[in-house]
C-alpha cells in the first residue's frame, strides 16, 4: 500500500486495545516521550524551480497502463508502493527521504500568475506585492555573519523570487551558470581609483544628508552601499565557485548549468545563505512533451539526488528543506502535437529534509484524468508547511509600508509531513 496521508485504517486506540496489558505501560511511556520531544527547526531552504510547469505524469505522479499516461511507464522506488517516472532512478533510491505532494491545486493556469502564486503562496493582488517564500525565510531567520546575499537565485527565469513588501533588499540576488564568475562584484578600475570614487561618493552623500536629518537615512542608500562594499570584498564569494569542489563531486551533480547550480546551492548553505532558488527552465511542453520531459528529467535526477546525498553526508539535510516544484502541471490528455497543456487541477511537488517525513505521499490524482484529486492541497498549505519546518509562525502578520497587515501564509501546515 502506498503510504498516503489518507490511507490510515488503524487508530492508536485500536492498536493499543489489541495488545496485552504487559505491553501497555512501556508503549505508553515511549509514546509520551515521543510526543514531548521537540524538533529543531531547519535553518535554510532550497527551491528547485521547474520553470514552465513540469508534467506530473512524466515526473512524480506516473499512471502506467492508463489512457492518460500517453505511453509513459513507471519505476519502483525505495518506498514500497511509490513509483516515479522513468529517468528518476537516482531519486527513486532516495524516496525514503522524499515526500510527494501529488494533489496540489491552483486557481492560476497562466505562467506569470501561477509563478507568483507558487513562489509567494498568494494570488496576484494589484494592491500589494507579496514576498516570496525565500524572502520571508531571510527576513525572519537570524542573519548571522554573512556578507554575501542571504537570498540567491541561480539561473533565474523571467520571474525570480522577490522581496515584495519587505523591500528590494530581500529580492533574490541573481547569478547565472556557476561555471562563470559572479557578475558585477569586481571593480573595473584599479584599487586606488576605486577607493577614490568611493571617497568622492562620501562627499556627495554628506552634502545630500546635510539638513535632511532622518530623511536621508530612510532612503536606504547608505545601507545598500555598505552591503555592496562588503559583498565585493568578501571571501564568502568563493561559495559560488564550484570549481573548488573535487571533480568526482561535480560529476555526481551532472555537468550541466542546473547541476552546477545545485552544487553551488549546497556551498552557499555552508556559507550561511538562507534560501537558494535554482531554476531548471523549459518544461512548457505544448508539443513533444515526452521528448522534452525525458531531456529535462535527465538533468533533474542526478542534480536533485546528488544534492540530497551531499546534504546527508554532511549531516545538514535535517537543517535544510529542499522543495522541487513548478507553477502548475500538464493536462492528462496529450494534444495533437504530442504535447500536454497547462493543468493546475492536480499536480506535484517533491519535498525533502528539514525534519519533514520522507517516504509518504499526500493526495492522489484521478487516473482517468478528472479535475478533482483526493485530498486537494492548496499551494498555501505547502508554504505553511515549509515555514513551519524552519520555525516560522506562518500566521504571524507582515506589515506593508502603508500599514496593511498580511499573514506570512494563510494555509494550513500538512501535519502528515511534520510528523
Amino acid at each position: 500500500m502506498i503510504p498516503t496521508c489518507h490511507s490510515r485504517s488503524h487508530t492508536r486506540r485500536a492498536f493499543l486495545g489489541g495488545l496485552g496489558l504487559s505491553w501497555l505501560t512501556p508503549l505508553a511511556t515511549a509514546l509520551a516521550q515521543d510526543a514531548g520531544a521537540t524538533r529543531r527547526p531547519a535553518r535554510s531552504v532550497v527551491v528547485l524551480w521547474m520553470g514552465g510547469g513540469p508534467s506530473q505524469l512524466e515526473t512524480f505522479d506516473p499512471k502506467p497502463g492508463t489512457n492518460i499516461a500517453g505511453g509513459t511507464g513507471a519505476i519502483p522506488t525505495a518506498t514500497r508502493g511509490v513509483q516515479l517516472a522513468p529517468g528518476l532512478e537516482q531519486l527513486a533510491d532516495l524516496m525514503g527521504d522524499v515526500a510527494l505532494v501529488r494533489s496540489l491545486v491552483s486557481p492560476e493556469g497562466d505562467h506569470e500568475r501561477g509563478t507568483y502564486l507558487l513562489k509567494t503562496g498568494f494570488r496576484p493582488d494589484p494592491t500589494v506585492v507579496h514576498p516570496s517564500l525565500g524572502a520571508i525565510v531571510c527576513h525572519d531567520l537570524p542573519a548571522g555573519t554573512v556578507d554575501i546575499p542571504r537570498h540567491v537565485s541561480i539561473l533565474p527565469g523571467q520571474w525570480p523570487a522577490r522581496g515584495g513588501m519587505l523591500g528590494a533588499r530581500y529580492d533574490a540576488f541573481k547569478v547565472f551558470d556557476p561555471a562563470e564568475k559572479v557578475p558585477d562584484v569586481t571593480p573595473r578600475v584599479s584599487t586606488d581609483r576605486f577607493d577614490g570614487r568611493l571617497a568622492d561618493l562620501d562627499v556627495v552623500e554628506g552634502v545630500f544628508a546635510a539638513g535632511r536629518g532622518a530623511r536621508a537615512g530612510n532612503t536606504g542608500h547608505r545601507d545598500a552601499l555598505e552591503r555592496a562594499r562588503r559583498l565585493m570584498s568578501s571571501e564568502q564569494l568563493a561559495a559560488f565557485d564550484v570549481s573548488r569542489e573535487p571533480l568526482a563531486v561535480r560529476r555526481e551533480y551532472g555537468e550541466t548549468p542546473f547541476g552546477r547550480g545545485c552544487l553551488a546551492a549546497r556551498r552557499l548553505l555552508d556559507a550561511g545563505v538562507r534560501c537558494v532558488e535554482v531554476t531548471l527552465d523549459g518544461w512548457d511542453s505544448h508539443a513533444n512533451n515526452h521528448a522534452i520531459c525525458s531531456r529535462l528529467v535527465g538533468v533533474l535526477d542526478p542534480a536533485f539526488a546528488a544534492l540530497l546525498r551531499d546534504l546527508k553526508r554532511r549531516d545538514t539535510l535535517k537543517d535544510t528543506v529542499v522543495l522541487c516544484v513548478g507553477e502548475f502541471g500538464r493536462t492528462p490528455v496529450v494534444n495533437p502535437l504530442g504535447g500536454r497543456d497547462h493543468w493546475p487541477h492536480g499536480f506535484s511537488a517533491a519535498v525533502a529534509g528539514g525534519g519533514l517525513r520522507g517516504g509518504v505521499v499526500v493526495g492522489e490524482t484521478d487516473p482517468s484524468g478528472g479535475r478533482q484529486p483526493a485530498d486537494p492541497t492548496p499551494v498555501s498549505n505547502l508554504h505553511a508547511t515549509v515555514l513551519q519546518a524552519v520555525g516560522i509562525d506562518h500566521l504571524r502578520s507582515l506589515r506593508s509600508p502603508i500599514g496593511r497587515t498580511f499573514p506570512r501564509s494563510d494555509g494550513t501546515p500538512l501535519r502528515v509531513l511534520l510528523g
